[in-house]
Order: C-alpha cells, then sequence, then structure tokens
C-alpha cells in the first residue's frame, strides 16, 4: 500500500510542526517533537476543503460526525497531488474556498457548525473557532466582546502570540426565535417570535449557545450553589471541571482556567466572615471593567457535606484531595481549588491590629477596606483589591496631612507606600492607635520607613500662628485695601509718618489731622479745596468726609484735634464714610461740604499727604485765614 507523505505540517491551531500521511485506509499526522497524533479512517472523511489561511494553505477535513479537522502549512503546489488521492483514495472533491483580502471591518457573521465566519462580499475573512470562546460579554447595548482561552498552558518567552479577545459592534434589534443567517442551528424556534431584542444580545446568546459557556461539555468534579461573591458583586453558581472552572450568574457566565489563577489568599475578614480571594493572570471583564481578583465570602458557622465526582486513582492524582468532606464551605472551597489549580494558600502572617485582628480599617482614595499585613504582601481588600509585595516597596512614609487638618487628622494617619517600580499608593484614615502596630510589623520585614507626623504637626502649628497673624495684619490695615470701611487710627499715623516724601502725595483720602478744619474751609471756599486735592495737598479736607452727620461749627475745634491727636476722628469718620461714597462725585463742583468731603474720599487709597498739608499752610496763609474767620 503507497503512503503519501507531506512535511512541516500543523494541527490545527498547534504551534508544533509534524508529518501529514495520507494512504487508501485514511489520513493520519504525527507531530515531529513529540508523541501527539491524530488519525482519520477512511469511512469518516466526507468533505474536503483548501483555503488560504496565514501558514500558507489549509487541508480542511469534514468527518461524519459533524466534527473537522485541519492541516496548516500546505504549499500551492499540494494542491493538485492532495486533490487526485482524495478523489482516488476516498472520493472527495476537494474544495477551494474563497477568501476576502479588501481588509474591510465590517460584514456579516455566519455561525457554521463549530465556526463563528466573518464574512465580507459573502467571501469569508475569517474564522473563530467557538470552541476557544472562554467568555462572551456584551460591553454597553450594541458591543459583543469574545475572550479565548489561551492555548499554551505554560507560557514562555518562545511561545507565539495568541489572540485572547475581539469585539464585535452589532447594531439594531431583531425578532427572538429569528436564526438570521445560522443555517447550520437544531435549535426549534418556540420562543415568542414578536418579542424584539438587540441584535447585540440575540449575538451573545448564539456564541454562549454554540460555545456551550452556560453548560460546558466535561464531568463537573463538584458544584457550590448560591456562593456569595463580592468581587464582582452577586451570587453565583461555581462549578468545578478538572481544568477550569465556571461561574454562572443570571446575567454573566465565565470560564477561568486554573492555569491563570496566580494567587489563593484565605483571610478572615471578621469574627464571623472568612474571604476566599482568587488572583487572575487574566482579568474577567463586566461591561468595561476589568477583576483581575475574585472575592468570594463566606459564613464561619456554615458547613457543607460534599463528595467528589472523581474515582479514588483520580484523586490519588491531586495533592491534599479527599473524596469526601464535611467541613465548614470555606474550608471545603479552598482544599479543592488549591489541589485543582496546584497553588498554595496565603493565609495571615503574624500581625495583629489592636483589636487583635489581622487587618486594619484604611481607604485609597474614595475607597474604604481592610488592609492586611502579610508575611510578603501588603494587600488592600476592597471592590477593587490591590496587592503590594513588600520586596518591591522603596519606601513607606507615615503622614497624617493626607486626611485633612480637621479633628480627625488628630485621631487618624496616612500611610504613603512608594514602590520600586513607580506608582504610589497612599492609604488614609487609619487609627492612630494602629501606627505602634503597623510601623513594627514593617521594622520587622525590614521595610524603609519615614516619619513626617510630627513634622506635619509642626507645620500645622506654624500655619495657625501665621494665619493668626495674617487675621491681625488684615484687621489692622483692612482700610488700606478697602478703602470703602473706613480708616483706623493706626494707619492714620502710618500715613503721617510715610508723608515725608511728597511723591507719595497723589490722590487725597484718609487723612485725619484737617478733618474737621477741612469742612469749615469747604464751607468757605470749595473751589479752593478742589485745586488742593489737584496738588495733592487737600488730604486733611477728604477725611473730612466722615464728619458730615456731625455739625460744621466745631470747625476750629476740629481743626485743632486733628493737628494734635488724629486717633478719634477717624474711627466716627469710616461709619459715615461708606454711605456718602456713590453720591459725591457728581456733586463735586457744587462746592457743598459733604460734597466735597465725597470727592476726597473717592480718592482715598493713598492716605499719606495729612501732614503735608500743614507743612503748606504758609503757604496758603489766607486760606487758613479764611478757615479762622469762618466762623
Amino acid at each position: 500500500m503507497t503512503t503519501t507523505q507531506f512535511d512541516h505540517i500543523y494541527h490545527g491551531l498547534s504551534p508544533d510542526v509534524g508529518k501529514f500521511r495520507i494512504a487508501a485506509s485514511g489520513m493520519a499526522w504525527k507531530q515531529e517533537a513529540g508523541n501527539a497524533m491524530v488519525a482519520m479512517q477512511a469511512s469518516d472523511i466526507k468533505w474536503a476543503q483548501w483555503i488560504r489561511v496565514a501558514r500558507n494553505y489549509q487541508l480542511r477535513v469534514g468527518l461524519k460526525d459533524r466534527s473537522r479537522e485541519t492541516f496548516d502549512g500546505f504549499v500551492r503546489e499540494d494542491h493538485d497531488k492532495l486533490a487526485h488521492l482524495l478523489k482516488q483514495y476516498f472520493s472527495v472533491v476537494l474544495e477551494t474556498k474563497e477568501v476576502s483580502f479588501k481588509g474591510w471591518n465590517w460584514g456579516v457573521t455566519d455561525f457554521q457548525g463549530q465556526d463563528l465566519a466573518f464574512l465580507v462580499s459573502n467571501k469569508t475573512a475569517f474564522e473563530l473557532p467557538l470552541t476557544n470562546v472562554a467568555n462572551s460579554n456584551i460591553a454597553g447595548r450594541t458591543e459583543v466582546s469574545l475572550e479565548f482561552a489561551t492555548q499554551n498552558k505554560q507560557p514562555s518567552r518562545n511561545a507565539p502570540d495568541e489572540m485572547v479577545e475581539i469585539r464585535f459592534y452589532v447594531p439594531g434589534t431583531q425578532v427572538k426565535g429569528q436564526r438570521g443567517s445560522d443555517a447550520g442551528s437544531q435549535k426549534s424556534d418556540v420562543e415568542d417570535e414578536g418579542e424584539e431584542i438587540s441584535a447585540a444580545q440575540a449575538f451573545h446568546d448564539m456564541v454562549k449557545e454554540k460555545a456551550e459557556l452556560g453548560q460546558v461539555a466535561g464531568d463537573i468534579i463538584l458544584s457550590f450553589d448560591e456562593v456569595n461573591v463580592l468581587t464582582p458583586r452577586g451570587r453565583y453558581d461555581v462549578d468545578m471541571y478538572p481544568d477550569f472552572l465556571r461561574l454562572r450568574g443570571r446575567t454573566y457566565d465565565y470560564k477561568i482556567m486554573y492555569g491563570s489563577i496566580s494567587k489563593l489568599f484565605l483571610l478572615p475578614k471578621d469574627d464571623q466572615h472568612v474571604l476566599f480571594i482568587l488572583g487572575l493572570s487574566v482579568p474577567i471583564r463586566q461591561g468595561q471593567t476589568r477583576y483581575q481578583y475574585l472575592v468570594m465570602q463566606f459564613n464561619r458557622e456554615e458547613e457543607i457535606t460534599a463528595e467528589l465526582n472523581m474515582s479514588e486513582e483520580e484523586i490519588a492524582q491531586y495533592e491534599k484531595l479527599k473524596k469526601n468532606y464535611e467541613d465548614p464551605t470555606f474550608e471545603v472551597v479552598s482544599s479543592v481549588f488549591r489541589a485543582l489549580s496546584k497553588k498554595k494558600i496565603i493565609g495571615i502572617g503574624n500581625f495583629q491590629s489592636r483589636d487583635g485582628h489581622a487587618s486594619v480599617k484604611a481607604n485609597l482614595k474614595a475607597v474604604q477596606g481592610d488592609l492586611f499585613m502579610l508575611e510578603k504582601y501588603i494587600f488592600f481588600v476592597s471592590k477593587q483589591p490591590t496587592l503590594i509585595e513588600l520586596s518591591d516597596i522603596h519606601q513607606v512614609v507615615f503622614s497624617r496631612l493626607g486626611a485633612g487638618l480637621g479633628a480627625t487628622a488628630a485621631r487618624t494617619f496616612d500611610i504613603k507606600i512608594v514602590t520600586k517600580r513607580g506608582p504610589e499608593y497612599t492609604f488614609t484614615s487609619i487609627n492612630k492607635e494602629e501606627y505602634d502596630h503597623v510601623n513594627t510589623y514593617l521594622q520587622d520585614k525590614k521595610v524603609k520607613t519615614k516619619n513626617e507626623m510630627m513634622e506635619g504637626e509642626l507645620i500645622m502649628a506654624a500655619d495657625d500662628d501665621e494665619d493668626e497673624e495674617m487675621q491681625s495684619v488684615a484687621s489692622s490695615g483692612e482700610e488700606v485695601p478697602k478703602p470703602r470701611l473706613g480708616g483706623d487710627d493706626d494707619d492714620s499715623e502710618e500715613d503721617e509718618d510715610f508723608q515725608a516724601s511728597e511723591s507719595d502725595s497723589g490722590s487725597p483720602t484718609e487723612s485725619d489731622s484737617s478733618d474737621e478744619g477741612g469742612q469749615t474751609a469747604s464751607d468757605a471756599s470749595g473751589d479752593r479745596d478742589l485745586m488742593k486735592s489737584a496738588k495733592g495737598k487737600g488730604k486733611g479736607k477728604a477725611k473730612a468726609a466722615p464728619k458730615k452727620k456731625a455739625p460744621a461749627k466745631k470747625g476750629k475745634g476740629d481743626e485743632s484735634d486733628a493737628d494734635e491727636s488724629d486717633g478719634d476722628k477717624p474711627k466716627k469718620a469710616a461709619a459715615a464714610k461708606p454711605k456718602p461714597k456713590p453720591k459725591p462725585k457728581p456733586k463735586a463742583k457744587e462746592g457743598s461740604d459733604d460734597e466735597k468731603m465725597d470727592v476726597d474720599e473717592e480718592e482715598r487709597p493713598k492716605p499719606k499727604p495729612k501732614p503735608k498739608p500743614k507743612a503748606k499752610e504758609d503757604e496758603e496763609g489766607p486760606a487758613k485765614k479764611k478757615l479762622k474767620t469762618a466762623d
């Protein structure tokens, strides 16, 4: 019997090369570097296709049990030889399947047996094996995401790249029960035909059905019903299989390979509950949110009786796995997970808080959770758990400034963890009584620490002192930035000191020295006051504005008082000034006493020329006489 052999052929999606042989009795493929082999009897071969793929050309063989086998790596010249052999030995015609090379990203999906084909212009653009789909999720109303299980169970640097996710945008609606282009469906159309659902939901349901996501083929070892899962929140049925576990919820179904579980944690939440946490190397997703940790919560008092669906020989292959269990639920779940995933369970260390717990309450940003101090990790368990390795910590800084400067800051402190890789994590609102316990734990682990709590207290005290000084300065000098509030005695005295230079006498403001005299002088001659304000000499009269409500006959006494003591009058003026300000400007030219003073007030920003008017009284001798003779 003659046999024809083809070298450098791949089977399915395997990266391993082998030899492909055809004879009258059937076909067979054998791996070159191993013992893997695939054989097909001549009576089982029903059809064959020739298609262009990434690894040259592919021979696709259909079997009578509706399954198929694919072999890649054939070259173009092998087509005629294969067609002749298939026709001669199996009476099968080798069909050439056309492929679209347009590169479009829009087209039509078609479920062909166990494959999802994407068609462009009625030609296949690509195909996805639904048997490799691990999860299907609806991301939004019109997006469906398919996640694939990795083929390489032991990833290495030399392993090829693999596609792990693809998304389809499926707009529009569809009548429930309509099958569309799925010609190979065996499901009866019993559903309500009149009900409309989104096309994305119909596509998602079809993928779940074809990929058998809801009911995966295989023998269930053990199943846990209504497990309380905190992340992602909900109650799920957990089905344990030899190679993976299945989470079945009302909305989402997840298939998690044991190989993707990186860590297992069993931690006490409080006196009544225990947390069992799975760390995943490939996060699961709900919508747009990814979850790298699966957090289950169990009641300490809850017990379960379970029997594994495995033979004694199969159980013997796993470490610390028993046939029957009658223990608390969390112990049974953790024991089965440890055996099937072959990962050690990480428990609590020697750390104890002031209450004797293995964790302390803390906040990360706005999320509250439990901060566990473990032997090799610091683990913050919340809605989005955060794991920090002690070996990756560069420095831990204790601070009391992060939670604010109120009364809460005196009772709590913050921890900022700086990692060697770059990210920083700040845990806030930790009870002050936990400081000694946390500090001792970090020192025992040889972690570099820095205490900024005392520095923070000093800074807070300094800030308080500065605030008090600022307030006192603001109260004493309030009239300078806000002339409308009136002038104080201290300000007027300071103004006299600054009037040493004549350049400072710009616009008249609050000079108290000649307030009262200014009133009588303005009565005598309003025009003369305007000229003084222009020259910068009439500032004493500007202060007269506050005296609007006081009798004008006090001119002489007021003038002498202003010269001798400026401290008493300005305070009264300050109260009166705010009201006249808006009215004075328009009536300034009329020469009335009140209006005149209002005009001067408006120029108050520079209160310094007070003394100047006194100094230049000699130059304005006639004006001085008028002031005295006004009475």
